[in-house]
């Protein structure tokens, strides 16, 4: 190389063109560009040398202005035609001469240019460039179009969404494509750094100018309109299916339209006669069951607890039955409830609905004097609601003592006995408050359920059809469902005597108690009192409790039990396993909405319970917000007993993080106030 030599180099990816001037040490060059400007570059770093030809800095405009007219994008195209059937190496002087019939310095350069940005026609071999097979150029190009149009949807994708942004609108109707990018982004917002499609989520957000993690994936999620602010991310952690797929869909419409044949058709009792009580809150739309009284010939009374009968319209296996074992329960939320059942199917011809005809398996109990079971059977039955009640319903009847339904009083007086003769067996009584919440157009309320004579005599019917269907199937000996609870070690008594009555005493005993076990054999429930035990009141909304309704009709028909032991035994530990998700997802949602309800109160003063100490060097206990029946942590600066009140306000609130702190509040000042 000599003074004057053109070379280019890259500055930034950018082109740029200069002669040499003079070299510098031992290997590089000063080099001048068209203003004169000087830099000193390796040879390595050169990207095109023209040897054997001289220019000056100041003629490089003029060379940049020749080159130009050159270039024609589809100049290389055409060569390419000339010489692939030929497919022999050419030097860049005899492409140049092919392309432009000039062999010029500044031909030469234009045909560099070109096969520098071709991506499709020509292959380099040291200095010799050879035209690539028909095949591969034609696969190049497909490969160059589906880029081409990614990145266009690309682009269109993070258009839509800088739109939205700016609209704060509805959200936009997206395409496959784009609701794949979004699912990267909602995977990342739900699991953080544990997510699996973090590389994605990050190319969007980056693409948006938003945080490269979670909090800026949920951010963006809540700005497009996609998620609200309030999303409930433990509903998404827990995979909890939020829609039925749509052959679960397509069979539930059939069931309506077409119902099954019914299996039990010859045992079931005909007694749409009787007069049938169903007691739920007013918002239930899953009515699974009722109560009922009947007067025998030897002047005993006869309950009749009539349960939903959803296995008159699925079978185990089937379509609908197998989504249902997958959900495992109903998730009952703030915002509503995710089903276990398709909706028109559980809230339709599987609900006790007034007024129609409806299949129940139903469980027939005589109490003797003491409350005890004095003789029980089951039968498949066919029912017609007569009243559907709420619970302030039955409380203000009661009340009343109205002997129009005597049959509510009846229930009653054995719902009593029945409390008290299971005290008698050693069952624990709890008492704690429970709060509903309801979120409805984001608007929060949180009501305390009060204990009432109607929450009490439908709870003591329930657990009385679950104890006579422990003892059909310990006296058949069925492999069932049956839930146990080992008994607790509680505090010597002296010093559960020496606590507040209520709710201080009853978290010193709940501290205690285990959480109840659900196994093949009997064995004895401790809160309940009983020695044998199964849930079977809500196979609308628990599958474990399907399960049982399956094993009682098939024993009851003679048949043989769906489920022998060794397929029940890992069939039971799945749905727990699901179901004990679903019940931690309920309660991080409604200690969520309960944070969030607090936090909107800041002015408010709240009186609350101290329930224990949690650490009480730190000050820091568990306390009872009685007007809203919330258990939560509070770090006290003073000093009190179990049971005394404490006066709170609301310092700080971050449901998000599950964070609260609250101040005390003097009560001498709210009496000045």
């Amino acid at each position: 190389m000599e003074k004057g030599t053109l070379i280019e180099y890259r500055q930034n990816a950018e082109r740029r063109l200069a002669v040499l001037d003079r070299p510098e040490g031992k290997k590089n060059w000063i080099v001048l560009d068209d203003r004169g400007v000087s830099r000193s570059l390796n040879p390595r770093d050169f990207t095109f040398v023209a040897a054997g030809e001289t220019l000056t800095p100041e003629r490089l405009s003029a060379f940049r202005d020749q080159v130009e007219s050159f270039i024609d994008p589809d100049a290389l195209a055409i060569a390419w035609e000339m010489l692939v059937d030929d497919p022999e190496p050419v030097d860049l002087s005899t492409l140049a001469q092919l392309l432009f019939s000039d062999e010029s310095l500044a031909a030469r350069y234009a045909t560099h240019l070109l096969l520098d940005d071709d991506r499709f026609y020509f292959k380099q071999r040291k200095e010799l460039w050879e035209p690539r097979p028909r095949a591969q150029v034609e696969e190049l190009q497909r490969q160059y179009q589906l880029a081409a149009e990614r990145e266009q949807q690309w682009q269109d994708f993070l258009g839509i969404c800088k739109a939205a942004i700016a609209a704060d609108g509805p959200e936009p109707a997206w395409d496959d494509r784009q609701l794949a990018w979004l699912a990267a982004v909602e995977d990342l917002a739900v699991f953080g750094d544990e997510s699996r499609q973090k590389g994605a989520a990050q190319d969007v957000l980056s693409g948006l100018r938003y945080p490269e993690n979670a909090q800026g994936a949920f951010d963006l999620l809540v700005a497009i309109g996609r998620w609200s602010a309030h999303e409930n991310l433990f509903l998404r952690r827990s995979q909890t299916p939020q829609q039925f797929p749509a052959p679960v869909a397509q069979v539930a419409f059939a069931c309506l339209e077409t119902p099954s044949p019914d299996v039990d058709a010859d045992l079931r009792l005909d007694l749409s006669g009787h007069k049938v009580y169903t007691i739920d809150d007013e918002s239930t739309r899953e009515i699974d069951d009722g109560l009922s009284v009947e007067r025998l010939e030897d002047g005993r009374t006869r309950l009749w607890i009539h349960i939903a009968d959803p296995s008159r319209h699925v079978l185990p296996g089937d379509v609908i039955d197998l989504e249902a074992r997958r959900r495992g329960t109903t998730v009952y939320l703030p915002t509503g409830s995710v089903p276990m059942f398709p909706e028109e199917l559980a809230t339709g011809p599987m609900s006790l609905v007034q007024g129609q005809d409806c299949c129940a398996l139903s469980f027939a109990v005589c109490l003797d004097a003491e409350g005890g079971i004095e003789a029980y059977a089951i039968h498949p039955t066919r029912i017609r609601p007569t009243y559907r009640l709420t619970y302030e319903d039955v409380d203000e009847m009661l009340e009343l003592g109205l002997t129009a339904e005597q049959e509510l009083l009846d229930l009653w007086e054995m719902a009593q006995r029945r409390q008290q003769w299971r005290l008698a067996q050693g069952a624990i009584a709890i008492e704690m408050p429970e709060s509903s919440i309801k979120v409805r157009e984001d608007a929060i309320d949180i009501r305390v359920l009060e204990e009432s004579p109607a929450r009490q005599l439908v709870a003591e019917m329930m657990i009385l059809a679950g104890e006579a269907a422990g003892r059909y199937g310990q006296e058949h000996d069925l492999p069932l469902p049956f839930r146990g609870q080992p008994q607790p070690e509680l505090p010597p008594e002296e010093e559960l005597q020496a606590l507040p009555v209520g709710p201080v005493r009853s978290v010193a005993i709940r501290r205690c108690m285990s959480r109840s076990e659900v196994a093949l054999s009997p064995s004895r429930h401790a809160s309940l009192g009983l020695d044998t035990y199964i849930q079977v009141t809500s196979p609308i909304r628990r599958y474990s409790d399907l399960i049982a309704h399956y094993q009682i009709k098939a024993h009851l028909r003679g048949e043989e039990l769906p489920f022998p032991a060794e397929k029940l035994q890992p069939l039971l530990a799945s749905t727990g396993n699901v179901s004990y998700e679903a019940m931690l997802v309920e309660r991080q949602t409604n200690r969520y909405w309960g944070i969030e309800y607090l936090r909107r109160q800041v002015d408010e003063t709240w009186q609350a319970m101290l329930l224990r100490w949690l650490r009480e060097d730190e000050g820091l206990a568990l306390v009872l917000l009685e007007d809203l029946g919330l258990e939560l942590p509070a770090r006290l600066r003073n000093r009190y007993s179990l049971g005394e009140p404490v006066w709170l306000k609301v310092r700080h609130a971050d449901p998000r993080q599950d964070l609260i702190h609250f101040d005390e509040v003097d009560p001498a000042s709210l009496a000045g106030a």
